[in-house]
């Protein structure tokens, strides 16, 4: 039996504290050709993850937060917010379901944050994701910008 506790989830969000892209993942899941990948993915607020959506081949995804708030976002195929949501467990709102060929980012809003991922597989880095045009590319350097302007919006 895998314990996720504090314990347990603290190693991986000390990884991401340290990290370059300041996030880290830990998957439970033993191999790519898995079809449920399952994972811890610890982020902090500096970091940014790319608009994207999973289709060709089709993967639902889904976020619980474990620790600190997260918010995630859906948008249509122009950029623009559709829905979201603030993830965290002292208020009540645990977790959410992202369907397949659907926009979505995540943003750490608190240090330490960690969600649990659950996510169709096999996992194919050529065609897992498909990036948005209209955001920016991870690594550039509007990229938090960009966060800040979608917390800016939603006023958060």
């Amino acid at each position: 039996m895998i314990k996720i506790n504090e314990a347990f989830i603290s190693p991986v969000s000390d990884q991401a504290k340290n990290s370059a892209r300041r996030r880290k993942n830990f998957n439970f899941h033993q191999s790519d050709a898995e079809t449920m990948h399952r994972m811890l993915n610890a982020m902090e607020p500096d970091t940014y993850i790319q608009p994207h959506k999973h289709e060709l081949p089709d993967k639902v995804e889904a976020f619980f937060c474990l620790r600190g708030r997260l918010l995630v976002v859906e948008y249509n195929d122009d950029g623009i917010i559709r829905d979201h949501i603030v993830l965290d467990p002292q208020t009540g709102n645990f977790g959410c379901e992202i369907p397949a060929r659907t926009w979505h980012s995540i943003i750490s809003l608190e240090n330490g944050s960690v969600a649990y991922e659950v996510k169709d597989g096999p996992y194919d880095p050529a065609v897992d994701k498909h990036f948005a045009n209209w955001a920016p590319r991870e690594g550039d350097d509007d990229a938090l910008s960009y966060n800040r302007k979608i917390l800016e919006y939603l006023g958060l």
